[in-house]
């Protein structure tokens, strides 16, 4: 089973990720994404899935024209855990290229 982050790693993380905002309620993280048009919205999604499907960790996601909400918990642990941390940090990569 995974293991969620304690309160002092997941404060210490979410530091390290100023882009992504704290869903308490369902010990998440979300982040928007605005791109140019759907094209680069979608071609993001693509690279993003390739990322995901390698770690076997999902985004809750959703696409709507130019822009992409996205939101990262692990179900298996009941909330957030390293693994939402690491894919995280991947999607942030990907967005400072």
């Amino acid at each position: 089973m995974i293991e969620p982050l304690s309160e002092m790693d997941r404060a210490e993380a979410l530091d390290g990720l100023p882009d992504w905002d704290h869903d308490e309620a369902r010990d998440a993280i979300t982040r928007t994404v605005v791109f140019a048009d759907f094209v680069e919205a979608f071609a993001f999604m693509t690279r993003v899935a390739l990322i995901a499907e390698k770690m076997d960790h999902h985004p809750e996601w959703k696409n709507v024209w130019n822009r992409v909400d996205i939101l990262l918990t692990t179900h298996d642990a009941g909330g957030l855990s390293g693994r939402d941390i690491e894919l995280a940090e991947a999607i942030d990569a990907i967005m400072g290229e």
